[in-house]
């Protein structure tokens, strides 16, 4: 075997063991810096992996049964399956921003975390769906409130501030700013939007916003005006009977509300600039779910596709996560006609596209045929696994 033929065959396991740890999750014998709570997939171990950027699950109580061991070693980490050595790892540092607070005393951790190398806050820690009927069951944002790790509203001048020390001390290369869902017409859009625009100005930081379909569609042309770079519509799941169960008041929308509102976005932002979540693990129809992200991918809109992550303290937190095989079949569907298309992690600006620790997409994702070279922004890029 030549040495290209090794650099494949070592990225091509480095992108299945990946696959795997989001699934199974991963034992370690002390903190790693996992995020908890939070708006979305959250229990998030926060690592490198032979060089790639991942989060895993480490609190969950499935993890416990997992194969997958981070173990501490003279010079780092590695990460095992019994006695064999599986792979290189290295730990996120603890942020040096962490250690500051504003003039009346908010620490900066509360106002936004450093994920990696991108900075992420929930701007609003409340949700009109949150504690009734309509709470999305997978989501813990009112978990971290509750527990005091967050304050409900970040403002636009505390980001701003906090995201210059990001910068400048821990080298954040962009900001991803979301929100619980308001029970205003543009449901939060324009808040998010203005604490973005306040993020930008201060640290010249890329940005992404999240927010719900707003109901009248010129409110994302207003958000764009605010200098924003990308935005997350996140729809969660394609089948609708699933998002119905999980999700009731997202699902009042209509997926049709989403494809709507996402071809205004790419009109607006571009091509690869704007995404949304897919959850597996529900209880989806995994055809219905390719067929949808397809179609998404064909109108310029990112499917960032990640393996259901139960967080603790949510109404799913006793609900499995999905088997890597699952998973990775239907990374495997997607990937290759988002390559096609020319959408790859390396042209998004901003967000979780951008920063893919959260899935498996980009360990699958290559530039050019079988290349193991680094993407664009100098992070290694794994070849697809076919």
């Amino acid at each position: 075997m030549t040495e290209a033929n090794d650099r494949v065959a070592d990225a091509t396991e480095t992108a299945e063991l990946i696959v795997k740890l989001q699934s199974l999750g991963l034992r370690t014998d002390g903190s790693i810096g996992a995020r908890e709570g939070g708006a979305g997939p959250a229990d998030a171990g926060m690592l490198w992996i032979n060089g790639a950027p991942v989060t895993v699950p480490t609190a969950a109580g499935y993890v416990k049964d997992s194969p997958y061991a981070l173990r501490r070693e003279d010079d780092g980490f590695g990460v095992y399956e019994g006695s064999v050595r599986l792979a290189d790892a290295s730990l996120a540092s603890r942020p040096k921003y962490y250690d500051m607070e504003t003039a009346d005393g908010v620490p900066y951790w509360k106002i936004a975390l450093m994920h990696l190398d991108s900075l992420a806050s929930t701007v609003l820690q409340t949700c009109a769906y949150w504690g009734n009927s309509d709470q999305c069951k997978f989501c813990g944002i009112g978990v971290s409130l509750d527990a005091g790790r967050t304050i409900a509203k970040k403002t636009p001048e505390m980001l701003a501030e906090v995201s210059v020390a990001a910068r400048d001390l821990d080298g954040a290369v962009d900001a991803t700013l979301t929100t619980g869902s308001t029970a205003t017409p543009d449901r939060g859009a324009l808040y998010v939007g203005k604490c973005a625009k306040a993020v930008k100005e201060a640290s010249g930081l890329p940005v992404q916003v999240q927010f719900e379909p707003p109901s009248d569609l010129d409110v994302i042309n207003r958000v764009r005006d605010m200098g924003v770079d990308s935005v997350g519509i996140h729809v969660e799941t394609f089948d609708s009977k699933v998002l119905a169960e999980i999700a009731p008041g997202k699902a009042r929308w209509g997926i049709e509300a989403y494809f709507t509102a996402w071809e205004r976005a790419v009109e607006v932002f571009g091509a690869g600039q704007v995404s949304t979540y897919v959850i597996l693990g529900m209880g989806e129809d995994a055809e219905i779910t390719v067929e949808m992200c397809k179609r998404a991918v064909d109108i310029g809109v990112y499917p960032f596709i990640v393996p259901l992550r139960p967080v603790p303290g949510s109404l799913m937190e006793d609900v499995l996560p999905p088997s890597s095989a699952y998973v990775e079949g239907i990374y495997r569907q997607i990937v290759p006609h988002m390559l096609r298309r020319g959408l790859t992690a390396a042209g998004t600006k901003a967000g979780c596209a951008r920063c893919q620790a959260c899935s498996g997409m980009a360990a699958l994702e290559r530039l050019g045929s079988g290349s193991t070279k680094g993407l664009a922004d100098g992070r290694t890029a794994l070849p697809l696994v076919v």
